[in-house]
């Protein structure tokens, strides 16, 4: 038989209206009263009615996070699972559930409306911006708590929390070019998301700051996974003149482009530089060049800023972008081919 408000209270000798305050925390009942009342409660195993509760405060304790059907393989992405982690673990201390789903195939606005109108959860993560993001755009109109980890091109009034990828990309360009490297090759995703765009926008700005001129054929829009840099690296160096350096926009494409250098024969960090962004756990092992980020930082940071804003409570910041910082391995050296600075 479950407990009832009203067993606890006939146990304590108090009224039911006192003893639901005193578990819902309410500061008008005195400390040594909610103590008791909660002592007694735990003793005769009461579980409170999570969906009374719910429904009392209006609203779900459920967030959600719609993973976009083409990037199903988010999950093999070290990072991701970090920012997801930091998700889970923030959401977790706050009694706030996570519901993970996938939206449909080639069906994003009604994967979105369907939740909205379930009134299921109170808030979503958008991972993944595009410069032109209709979920944004979606979930404005329909007033739905949100927050989102990158910006968007067009409507910029939401919270978020960014990188700035294209500080990390300069740093990395810097770094090289001050090494001699004068060709140098970019790597990146789909520039249709803002994190690449803007990671490429770091590496054009880079090579105008040393006046190196932009070659197209050395910028590859590629995929994320390790096997898009490998096959991609394998296009820069069938070049009649391939790259001194390889900028990679994730550390997956790095180590898959680190693969097509060795069976090409280069040497690492010598005949050719290749580095990456991120961070992930393998870089180190690899010894890559990388920029660093703290992905569950990251993800706790959109859990607290969510709930913050369900709970409406009062933001520091609305918009959050990060620096990361340039972590200097083995993966890049000294120019010392042809073409190099001072060497001819």
């Amino acid at each position: 038989m479950s407990i009832t408000l009203k067993d606890i209270a006939d146990r304590v000798g108090k009224s039911v209206s006192t003893v639901s305050r005193a578990l819902g925390g309410y500061d008008d009942i005195g400390p040594d009263t909610r103590q008791e009342i909660q002592r007694v409660a735990e003793e005769m195993g009461y579980e409170p009615n999570v969906a009374a509760r719910n429904l009392q405060k209006q609203r779900t304790d459920t967030i959600a996070l719609i993973l976009p059907a083409q990037n199903q393989l988010q999950f093999s992405d070290p990072f991701f699972s970090e920012l997801l982690s930091g998700i889970v673990t923030t959401a977790a201390e706050q009694d706030f559930t996570l519901n993970i789903t996938t939206e449909s195939l080639h069906n994003e606005r009604e994967t979105y409306l369907k939740h909205i109108r379930s009134q299921r959860v109170d808030g979503f993560i958008v991972v993944r911006t595009r410069l032109n993001d209709e979920r944004i755009n979606l979930l404005s109109e329909h007033n739905k708590p949100f927050v989102t980890f990158g910006r968007a091109a067009a409507n910029t009034d939401f919270h978020f929390v960014d990188e700035d990828g294209t500080h990390g990309i300069h740093q990395m360009v810097d770094h090289l070019v001050a090494m001699g490297h004068r060709r140098l090759a970019c790597i990146a995703e789909p520039t249709t998301l803002t994190k690449s765009y803007y990671r490429v926008q770091g590496y054009l700005e880079g090579l105008r700051t040393h006046g190196i001129p932009f070659q197209q054929e050395l910028l590859i829009e590629s995929n994320f996974r390790q096997r898009s840099g490998f096959q991609s690296a394998q296009q820069l160096f069938d070049l009649p003149e391939p790259p001194t350096a390889v900028i990679a926009c994730n550390d997956l494409l790095a180590l898959g482009a680190i693969s097509a250098a060795q069976e090409a024969g280069y040497t690492i960090g010598q005949d050719i530089s290749i580095t990456g962004f991120d961070d992930i756990l393998v870089s180190e092992y690899a010894n890559l060049t990388t920029i660093h980020q703290e992905g569950q930082e990251f993800g706790a940071m959109l859990a607290s800023m969510l709930i913050q804003i369900i709970k409406k409570e009062p933001i520091a910041e609305k918009q959050i972008i990060v620096k990361p910082e340039l972590v200097i391995r083995q993966s890049s050296g000294p120019c010392l081919r042809k073409g190099c600075a001072g060497i001819e």
